[in-house]
């Protein structure tokens, strides 16, 4: 079964990300892909470079990011395949973010 992992920090990095922080994802996606569980995955731009667009009337309107009124932000996203949903949810209690964040475990609807 296809899952999608949600990357969701709960800390806004002020400039980069920790060098920590990346070495230990590096490591998990390593993990993960000799397991042969990750098919894809990518950081993405900070949400404050995100553009919202919406249509009203026939029209096609623009927003600058951020969008949220919170601090939860999608950092990433991983797209794995496993067995069942227990092997999901190990696969994501192993992702650094876990520790910092929530990673949001999403079923493809197939």
């Amino acid at each position: 079964m296809k899952y999608m992992l949600l990357i969701r920090p709960d800390l806004e990095f002020d400039g980069p990300v920790p060098a920590e922080m990346v070495a230990a994802t590096e490591a998990w996606v390593a993990e993960m892909s000799a397991r042969g569980v990750r098919l894809y995955g990518d950081a993405l731009r900070p949400p404050a470079e995100g553009t919202g667009v919406s249509r009203r009337r026939g029209r096609v309107v623009t927003t600058d990011g951020p969008f949220a009124e919170s601090k939860e932000q999608m950092g990433g996203y991983d797209l794995i395949e496993c067995r069942d949903l227990d092997e999901a949810i190990e696969i994501a209690s192993k992702h650094p973010v876990a520790e910092i964040g929530m990673v949001e475990i999403r079923a493809i609807k197939e």
